[in-house]
């Protein structure tokens, strides 16, 4: 009986029904939330995105498609934008034998007092011949931790290292390639909670970070290294305090003019 209503109803019978039905179906549900996809922190072209912090005109510059740090003077460039809960992909290599340098997670927008770094979470780049060519005070080589993924809090953020040396936390496994060659990092950053990965393992993490949403910075600390690939993949924020969140620079310029 439906049926026959159906074709004497409707052109095309059931399959016509059948079609507008699903149709009104279709227009009752909810838009199709945006699933999180990655986006480049780099054009390969310009220093579009990226803020100089205290370092100089000449630290910063893209050459055939690579973003290249000369390491002087000490120091960092921060993103426009601050990050909270996100995925960090970012390729890196030194060019000098025992170079320095890394990127701050949930950083402030400006140096520490008295420091050329600012407050964050640090994820340390090292080449491999930095203990050697960096002795401790009594001549022996620095520990090999601090090379391959070292993560830290830096200049009055604190964490909880997975892998305690102190209150940092070291790798449990050497991942990175000397001078020349490329390493790559993947970084997730949740909560307060930063996992990291070296060259395609997980092998560090720190939790509980006192500050959980702030600015990207990369690092200048006195030799060259080259960057390719920058790419993040933001994720729905979480319940974050104005306590463990990085002032923005318009805040702290705003309160400077008042004091």
């Amino acid at each position: 009986m439906f049926s026959s209503l159906a074709n004497s109803v409707y052109p095309g019978g059931m399959k016509c029904l059948q079609f507008l039905t699903l149709l009104a179906v279709c227009n009752t549900l909810p838009a199709a939330t945006e699933i999180p996809t990655f986006k480049s922190l780099f054009n390969g072209k310009d220093l579009t995105g990226w803020v100089d912090v205290n370092t100089s005109k000449d630290t910063w510059f893209v050459r055939d498609g690579l973003l290249i740090c000369t390491g002087h003077p000490i120091g960092v460039m921060r993103s426009e934008k601050q990050y909270e809960n996100f995925i960090l992909h970012i390729e890196w290599r030194h060019m000098e034998p025992g170079g320095n340098s890394g990127v701050f997670a949930w950083s402030e927008g400006k140096a520490a007092p008295g420091k050329r770094l600012p407050k964050g979470m640090e994820i340390q780049m090292l080449e491999l011949q930095w203990p050697f060519l960096n002795r401790e005070r009594d001549g022996s080589p620095r520990p090999i931790a601090y090379v391959h993924g070292e993560l830290f809090g830096a200049n009055g953020l604190t964490t909880v290292p997975d892998n305690p040396r102190g209150r940092r936390s070291k790798s449990i496994e050497n991942r990175c390639k000397p001078k020349g060659e490329w390493n790559y990092y993947d970084v997730v950053c949740v909560d307060g909670v930063v996992k990291l990965s070296v060259n395609g393992k997980f092998v560090n993490g720190v939790s509980k970070a006192s500050v959980k949403k702030g600015y990207l910075c990369l690092e200048s600390e006195g030799a060259e290294i080259h960057f390719r690939n920058i790419q993040i993949m933001e994720l729905p924020p979480g319940v974050t305090t104005k306590e463990q969140t990085a002032p923005s620079v318009e805040e702290k310029a705003g309160s400077s003019k008042k004091e």
